[in-house]
C-alpha cells in the first residue's frame, strides 16, 4: 500500500497529452498497469480537463466501494453508458437506484436463481448437440448466443434464440464502437454523422426495436409471470400507484439483456481457453461432473457439489475479470486511507480488478492458472471483486454464479476444447473484457 506522504495531490504524470489520454481510452488496462508500476499504489493525472487517479490496493477498494460508497458516484464510463442504457439500475444514483434495486430483487432471489437451472443446463446440452466432432468453433460467438438465450427466456420468458444472431451482431456494434462517448465532448459526437457514432446509433435503434417488442408483447398478454419483464410490466409506485413508463422497462430490460448474458459469456470463453491449455484441468473437471451428476444432465441441486468447475470459472475470472475497472467519481473531497494525499471533489477515481487480480503481494503466482487455489482458504478480501463490492455489487452474481457452472458443466462433459493453432490470443477491454480476435476451438467429442 501507498506509504505516507507529506504531498497532498499524489504523484503523478500530470496531463496526459491528447495521444496518452487516447490510449487510456482505448486500452485501460495497458495504462493503468503502467502508471501503478512508475507512481505507486496512488496515482493521479489529467485527461483533458478531466483529473482521474487510480487507486490500487485492497484497502482503497473497500473505502471507495463500500465505506464510503455514499461519497462517490459512477464514473464516466457509465454516465456515458446511459446514451444506451438509459436510467436503469446498472446508471441510476442514490434513492432512484434503491428504489428500483428493491423493484428487481424479488428475481434474484436464491429460490427464483435455482428454478433457473434446469433452463441453463438444457439450453446448453441443446447448444453442444448441435456441435459436431472435428468442427472449429468460435466459442466467444458461441457463449455469446448461448448466454442471451439464457437470459431471454429467464429473465425474460421470451424465447429470443431465433434472433441471437441480430441482437448480438447488434450489441457487438454498440460495445465496439463505445469508446467514442468516452472522448471529450463524446455525449456530442455520437450524435454526428461520423461512422463510428452512425453505427453506434444504427446498433442501439436495433435493440430498442426488439426490446419495445417484447414490452409491448408483455403487456397485451398480461403480467401474470414470475420473471424480471412481467414484474417490471406490472410494478406500481407506493405513493401515487402509477406504473412504470415503456421507456423506464426499456432501460431496465436492455440492461439486464447486457449484464446478464455479456460477463457470462466473456468468464465461459476465456475458461475455454484456459482449459484448453491446461487439459489435466479439463479432465478433472470432467471427472468431477461424471461423479456427481452420473448420467444424469446437471442440474442446480449438483452445483455446491461442483466445487472444482466453480473453481476453473472463479480462476478464469480472476485472470480475465469480465468486468476489469470500477470507475466512481467523488462527490467530495477524498481522503485517500493510510496516506496524506487529498482527491479533489470531482475526480474519477479508479479501481481495477484486472491489477489487483494479479498482483503478486496478494496471489501466490498470480499470472498461472490455478483452480485449486479456490478450494483452499477464502480469497484475498478486496482483492477479489469480480462483481464489485458494496451496496452496488452486481445484483445477478448468484445468477452468473449458477449458470457458469452449469454451462460449462453440460458441454466440458461432451467436448473436448482444442485452441486453433491460427487463433492469435489478446484482450479487448472496452465495456467488458472480450478476447479481441474471438476464440476459435477445435472440438473433440468425449464419451458421455
Amino acid at each position: 500500500m501507498a506509504t505516507r506522504s507529506s504531498n497532498r495531490l499524489p504523484p503523478g504524470p500530470g496531463r496526459l497529452p491528447g495521444l496518452a489520454g487516447l490510449s487510456f481510452i482505448r486500452d485501460r488496462i495497458t495504462t493503468t498497469q503502467s502508471l501503478t508500476a512508475k507512481y505507486g499504489d496512488v496515482v493521479a493525472f489529467y485527461i483533458g480537463p478531466q483529473r482521474v487517479a487510480i487507486l490500487n490496493h485492497p484497502d482503497f477498494v473497500r473505502d471507495v466501494l463500500v465505506t464510503r460508497s455514499r461519497s462517490f458516484h459512477k464514473g464516466l464510463g457509465l454516465q456515458r453508458a446511459k446514451l444506451l442504457l438509459g436510467e436503469g439500475l446498472l446508471t441510476s444514483e442514490d434513492a432512484d437506484h434503491q428504489r428500483q434495486r428493491r423493484l428487481l430483487q424479488p428475481a434474484f432471489h436464491r429460490e427464483r436463481i435455482a428454478a433457473y437451472g434446469a433452463t441453463m443446463a438444457a439450453y446448453a446440452e441443446r447448444q453442444a448437440t448441435a456441435w459436431r466432432d472435428g468442427e472449429t468453433r468460435n466459442l466467444a460467438r458461441e457463449m455469446s448466443r448461448l448466454t442471451l438465450a439464457i437470459a431471454g427466456k429467464t429473465l425474460f420468458d421470451a424465447d429470443v434464440e431465433g434472433e441471437t444472431e441480430v441482437i448480438g451482431a447488434a450489441l457487438g456494434d454498440v460495445l465496439a464502437n463505445f469508446n467514442i462517448t468516452l472522448l471529450p465532448f463524446g455525449d456530442k459526437l455520437v450524435n454526428l454523422p461520423i461512422p463510428h457514432a452512425v453505427r453506434f446509433r444504427r446498433a442501439r435503434s436495433r435493440l430498442d426495436g426488439i426490446v419495445y417488442r417484447l414490452i409491448a408483447q408483455r403487456r397485451a398478454t398480461g403480467t401474470a409471470g414470475s420473471d424480471v419483464l412481467s414484474t417490471l410490466v406490472a410494478a406500481r409506485d407506493q405513493d401515487d400507484g402509477v406504473g412504470l413508463s415503456d421507456v423506464e422497462v426499456r432501460d431496465q430490460v436492455l440492461t439486464l439483456l447486457l449484464a446478464g448474458h455479456e460477463t457470462t459469456a466473456n468468464a465461459l470463453t476465456w475458461s475455454w481457453y484456459l482449459l484448453s491449455q491446461h487439459p489435466e484441468a479439463a479432465d478433472r473437471l470432467v471427472a468431477e461432473v461424471h461423479s456427481v451428476c452420473g448420467d444424469r444432465r446437471p442440474g442446480a441441486e449438483h452445483v455446491s457439489q461442483l466445487a472444482f468447475t466453480r473453481a476453473v470459472i472463479a480462476e478464469a475470472m480472476r485472470l480475465y475479470p469480465p468486468a476489469y475497472l470500477v470507475g466512481r467519481r467523488a462527490m467530495e473531497d477524498y481522503d485517500v486511507p493510510g496516506t496524506d494525499y487529498v482527491l479533489p471533489s470531482g475526480t474519477v477515481v479508479v479501481v481495477s480488478q484486472y491489477l489487483l487480480h494479479r498482483d503478486p503481494r496478494f496471489w501466490d503466482a498470480p499470472d498461472a492458472f490455478r483452480p485449486e487455489r479456490w478450494l483452499g482458504d477464502a480469497a484475498p478480501r478486496y482483492a477479489y471483486f469480480p462483481f464489485g463490492a458494496g451496496p452496488r455489487i452486481c445484483i445477478g452474481e448468484q445468477f452468473a454464479w449458477m449458470e457458469g457452472v452449469l454451462v460449462l458443466a453440460t458441454i466440458a462433459r461432451r467436448w473436448r476444447m482444442s485452441l486453433d493453432p491460427r487463433q492469435r490470443i489478446a484482450l479487448g477491454p472496452i465495456i467488458t473484457l472480450r478476447p479481441k480476435y474471438g476464440m476459435a476451438m477445435q472440438l473433440s467429442a468425449r464419451r458421455i
